[in-house]
């Protein structure tokens, strides 16, 4: 185990949070390679039951990202969370190599514990070239993400245990959160954050692409079970991702603001599935994502 994976092995939320929380999870993925295309990653060691579906997302991309000339950039990731994964052992992953092209480059990644795989992922990557070039506008009247209180600020009074801790994310609410409107009556037509790294992350484009696929996991399905005025910590609800695509648009880093717009556009036999834009703090689409997530209200 490299000395990064020692560290991370410890907790991921420190008091006060900012650069040292975020340092743990730089160091989460850091993956070992322990022999050709096989790489060990951790979780924090106080984790919740499960791992986090944006942390073995993340990992898988880093291990697929080490077998790729670094000139190729990550373009798509399709990603199927097949078992819940065990926090109290390492995750192995193994990537094969599908196919080296002249522009593209396809990789399949595989996390396995216990025998078992939990995850898996393919992955394309892309040399730079010029082409035709559109995309959509960032939703107008968005607040500056300087003017908005803090995830901690947001949860306090009310009983959300898990966003009273420090994370890696800087996490802003434009509209209401959704503990908020479950109380109120009134869901957004659309669940929109503010995010960034909270702190500053190294210049290695591969990292702040694994840190959107980190953050791209928060908040998604949140969007679902806003229209039916129900929330994880204030109701009984059971859910998992099922499956997670990302497309990479643009070049960006993951430690300056971006927006997260997402909602959701059907749910229906215990699935529900969601949508989500990242744009730039200039307005620039950097990202798209879509994810189907098992919701059962008891």
């Amino acid at each position: 185990m490299t000395e990064m994976a020692r560290t991370a092995a410890t907790e991921l939320e420190i008091p006060g949070g900012g650069q040292p929380v975020l340092d743990r999870l730089i160091a989460l993925l850091d993956l070992e390679k322990i022999e050709e295309n096989i790489f060990r990653g951790v979780s924090p060691a106080h984790s919740p039951v499960r791992v986090f579906g944006g942390q073995v997302a993340g990992q898988a991309l880093v291990a697929a990202g080490r077998t790729v000339p670094e000139e190729r950039r990550v373009h798509s990731l399709h990603a199927y969370f097949i078992r819940g994964g065990d926090p109290s052992v390492p995750i192995i992953y193994e990537v094969d190599r599908i196919r080296d092209g002249r522009s593209f480059t396809t990789r399949r990644v595989v996390a396995i514990q216990h025998g078992k795989a939990i995850f898996s992922l393919s992955a394309s990557f892309q040399k730079d070239e010029p082409g035709i070039e559109h995309a959509e506008a960032m939703p107008e009247g968005v607040p500056a993400p300087e003017t908005l209180p803090t995830l901690m600020e947001r949860a306090e009074g009310y009983a959300i245990g898990a966003h009273s801790r420090p994370r890696p994310i800087d996490l802003r609410y434009v509209n209401d959160p959704p503990w908020v409107t479950r109380q109120t009556g009134a869901p957004p037509a659309r669940n929109q954050v503010w995010m960034r790294a909270d702190g500053k992350l190294p210049d290695q484009q591969l990292l702040h692409v694994c840190v959107l696929t980190y953050a791209s996991d928060m908040t998604l399905l949140d969007s679902v079970l806003a229209r039916h005025g129900v929330y994880w910590d204030t109701d009984k609800v059971l859910g998992a991702s099922l499956d997670h695509a990302l497309w990479f648009h643009r070049p960006f880093r993951a430690d300056e603001w971006f927006l997260y717009d997402s909602a959701s556009p059907t749910a229906s036999g215990a699935r529900g599935l969601a949508t989500g834009r990242f744009f730039g703090a200039d307005g620039t689409l950097i990202a798209t994502v879509v994810q189907e997530g098992l919701l059962r209200v008891l």
